[in-house]
């Protein structure tokens, strides 16, 4: 069973910043387009940002600029840094592994918290 493990949620105030981090295997690291979702309470699941394989980036237009999506391929992990937060960052970010265009594994969720 595929594991995506996270961590780097919490409550940050309006302006600060937080690093998400998930940590995967290597076999599914070194094939896997990796990314980060979020789902806010009320709306649907979207993509925050994501990284191929071979370290190609695309971001949502409400994060560019603020959020900053890497991989470390020594470390088989790929982080979110968020930046400039705002209160409508606030949601569960689930961190995805999609492999070769087909199959979607998922981490557990983790809360960020906008708010002053």
């Amino acid at each position: 069973q595929v594991q995506l493990v996270e961590s780097g949620g919490g409550l940050v105030q309006p302006g600060g910043s937080l690093r998400l981090s998930c940590s995967t295997s290597r076999s599914i690291f070194s094939i896997a387009a990796m990314g980060w979702y979020r789902q806010a309470p009320g709306k649907q699941r979207e993509l925050v940002a994501r990284a191929s394989h071979g370290g190609v980036t695309n971001y949502a237009d409400s994060v560019k600029g603020r959020f900053t999506i890497s991989r470390d391929n020594a470390k088989n992990t790929v982080y979110l840094q968020m930046n400039s937060l705002k209160p409508e960052d606030t949601a569960v970010y689930y961190c995805n592994a999609n492999v070769l265009g087909t199959v979607d594994h998922w981490g557990q969720g983790t809360q960020v918290t906008v708010s002053s």
